[in-house]
């Protein structure tokens, strides 16, 4: 009999089998990748919390959590199933196919930018206090973003990370270069925040030019796939609005901090996950090269193909998350202090507990991937019900309790309950589909004399 340990380091022992060298080096671009795009806003956030107050900074923090709920809609609504679909089903004529969802997302992307900007205007001219210039960039910018994140896509589906971190890296150093001379000339807010980050993706677009372009689909592309947008839809449903509760669990915290406690609060929330967003964006890059050979797996081989490699990847992110949990708990007050200049040091205790949100995360994170993967997005819609339900049933009562502690633990709360729910969601279809069918009984029918 094989004791607990042993299964639990199996796929351990399969690791140097399955992880080739070519496969290291994509998960190598891959990380480098998140890296550069992470660190755009990253080094945004980080010097805005040093230069301005923190009732400033947390205006940003609001905004930039707005951005990030339209980010995970616009994930649901177009990238999702482009990437599902592009790397399983539509892989053979991905070109034909990429070009159309292409300007579809142009399309969105234009006509989200101009509505947020009139949403802010009708601010402005009712409740001027609500309309900050800090949030009038975040909806001029917001397309530009969006369409960063649907090339860096696209070169994901073709297997070529090493073009997304060109493309990254390049915004990374332009944003370098932009964010000094705004700090040299002492113009740095909010606003030029977002236009910085803006225009960094803007040059990197421009640097790689023609790389991410597809070819001109053949014209019976549309004919040969007439349920295509439907088919897209079927997915991207339950995908949307998974993404829509799921904000809930998350955004919503920061939402909740700044109704009922304190823009100071949101900025000191949002100061604290900074330190933690890092190993969160490295299994986000590793989603983004996983997830399309998860598709693959299951479209070839079921079930079957695809467990195997989910268990790889769910014990790394274990391994990884515990050890920076581990990490930060120990030189989290001295990163803090170092990074921040002192100024939010009194949240060095609150820190240590935010810390091991990625480890509960980690693990739904990899399940949540491969129900994607197995075309099942309305599998999870239960998990992310019962997580978003329990930020208001848990979260805010520890939020008016306990203040930025409260949504600390509010947060952990609500992940616990999503990763618990996906778990039982999976282990479910994978003993269903297990389950052997039954034996079809054979009826002898009585003859008549």
């Amino acid at each position: 009999m094989i004791s607990e340990p042993a299964k639990l380091l199996r796929p351990l022992k399969n690791l140097p089998a399955s992880l080739t060298w070519t496969r290291a080096g994509r998960v190598g671009l891959s990380v480098a990748d998140q890296g550069f795009t992470l660190g755009v806003m990253f080094l945004l956030n980080v010097t805005l919390a040093r230069t301005q107050t923190k009732e400033e900074y947390g205006i940003f923090a609001l905004s930039y959590s707005i951005f990030t709920f339209l980010s995970g809609l616009h994930n649901a609504a177009i990238l999702e199933a482009y990437t599902i679909h592009g790397s399983g089903r539509y892989h053979g004529q991905f070109d034909e196919y990429a070009r159309l969802v292409r300007h579809a997302n142009t399309g969105l992307c234009i006509g989200l930018t101009a509505t947020l900007a009139a949403v802010w205007g009708m601010l402005h001219w009712t409740k001027p206090q609500l309309a900050s210039q800090t949030m009038l960039a975040m909806a001029l910018t917001c397309g530009i973003l969006l369409m960063a994140s649907f090339v860096r896509r696209t070169f994901y589906i073709r297997r070529r990370p090493d073009l997304a971190a060109r493309f990254s890296a390049i915004s990374f150093f332009s944003c370098i270069v932009l964010l000094l001379v705004f700090l040299r000339f002492r113009a740095l807010s909010g606003f030029y925040a977002f236009m910085i980050a803006a225009s960094a993706w803007c040059i990197a677009a421009l640097a790689v030019a023609g790389k991410w372009r597809t070819q001109t689909p053949k014209k019976g592309f549309e004919e040969t796939e007439p349920q295509l947008w439907a088919e897209h839809w079927k997915y991207s449903r339950w995908v949307f609005v998974t993404a829509l509760v799921f904000q809930l669990t998350g955004q919503a915290y920061y939402w909740l901090a700044a109704a009922f406690l304190s823009m100071k609060d949101v900025g000191e929330l949002r100061a604290m996950y900074n330190l933690v967003t890092p190993v969160d964006q490295i299994f986000a890059a590793m989603i983004l090269l996983i997830l399309p050979i998860m598709s693959f797996r299951f479209a070839s081989r079921r079930m079957a193909g695809l467990t195997p490699l989910w268990r790889t990847y769910c014990l790394l992110t274990l391994l990884v998350t515990s050890g920076y949990a581990v990490f930060m708990n120990v030189f989290g007050k001295r990163l803090l202090h170092l990074l921040y200049r002192g100024k939010f040091d009194d949240l060095t205790p609150v820190l240590g507990i935010l810390a091991f949100l990625p480890v509960v995360m980690g693990v739904g994170n990899t399940v949540n991937a491969a129900l994607k993967a197995s075309e099942k997005p309305q599998a999870v819609f239960s998990a992310y019900v019962t997580s978003g339900a329990a930020t208001f049933v848990l979260g805010l009562p520890l939020i008016l309790h306990s203040g930025i502690r409260g949504a600390v633990y509010g947060m952990l709360g609500s992940a616990a309950i999503y990763t618990a729910t996906l778990c039982v969601v999976f282990f479910s279809l994978l003993v269903a589909e297990r389950r052997p069918a039954p034996a079809l009984s054979t009826v002898r029918e009585s003859t008549q004399p």
